[in-house]
């Protein structure tokens, strides 16, 4: 694709089926402290609260598999921190606004006069992950994270919502079979059953979500993870099809792999906001 988007699929913007299930899992306070998602239930679970009059939905993927990038090394008395793959390029944010705006300005233009088209990057309330699998650019594993045949697990998600009238992809179905790897790995058991997420266990919402201390019955299990986590992404047999990703290769940080402890404990405010700047970290 010349704006450099991994895969590009399409679906209408009528309710996710995941509707229910999503206002249940909120119910049962499986978010945690994650406030704004029950703010924006509504919004999540009804894309016309989002864009009155959208009809179509633009799904689209961006690839940061790196070949270079080691495998977790997740483990108490190491003195090098991990962390999570997706945050170690320049902030995906930045790097894929722009290139969504043009997108969404060209939509704009191809549908007329009227036509109104939003853009978002892991910042709207969309379920998005649900979006997704109908309109077939992957399916949700186990681990609730969703899997592309193409790309394996290692892709940002984003969204153009619009009024204009796109013919529809067809949904992808879930191609796990009897798999229960991402569900052996986890270290937590966030992953209490094959497509059920007590993100209240999940390392990544516990080293980047939480603001408060990290309960002490979790803090042998996050090892050296600094900031977010990879188990469940990483054991997936579909990884075997992932490929680097054009867009993300030259926004690579090599300085994000594996950071020394030590340094980083000695950092004060304004050194920490040096050293990762522009990272999703920041």
């Amino acid at each position: 694709m010349q704006l450099g988007f991994d895969d590009c699929r399409l679906t209408t913007a009528e309710r996710p089926v995941t509707a229910q299930a999503f206002e249940e899992w909120l119910r049962e306070g499986r978010h945690g402290t994650m406030e704004y998602l029950q703010r924006n239930a509504g919004k999540r679970i009804e894309p016309q609260e989002v864009l009155r009059g959208a009809r179509s939905i633009i799904v689209l993927a961006t690839a940061y598999s790196d070949g270079r990038a080691s495998p977790s090394r997740s483990q108490e008395g190491c003195e090098e921190g991990e962390i999570a793959r997706y945050a170690r390029f320049s902030d995906y944010h930045d790097v894929l606004g722009k290139r969504l705006a043009d997108l969404a300005d060209s939509v704009n233009t191809l549908g007329g006069p009227g036509t109104k088209s939003l853009w978002y990057v892991d910042t709207g309330p969309l379920l998005e992950r649900d979006l997704a699998q109908r309109a077939g650019l992957g399916f949700a594993g186990k681990h609730t994270n969703l899997i592309s045949r193409k790309l394996g697990n290692w892709f940002f998600l984003s969204e153009i919502i619009t009024t204009l009238e796109v013919e529809p992809d067809a949904p992808e179905k879930n191609r796990c079979g009897s798999c229960t790897d991402c569900i052996q790995a986890c270290p937590t058991g966030a992953i209490t059953a094959p497509f059920q997420l007590d993100a209240r266990r999940c390392i990544s919402y516990l080293t980047i979500e939480l603001k408060s201390s990290i309960p002490e019955e979790f803090r042998a299990a996050i090892g050296n993870r600094i900031y977010g986590c990879d188990a469940c992404l990483e054991v997936c047999p579909w990884n075997r099809f992932a490929r680097e990703g054009a867009l993300m290769r030259e926004h690579r940080r090599t300085d994000m792999d594996q950071p020394n402890l030590l340094e980083l404990l000695a950092l004060d405010a304004a050194a920490f906001k040096a050293r990762f700047a522009g990272t999703p970290m920041i």
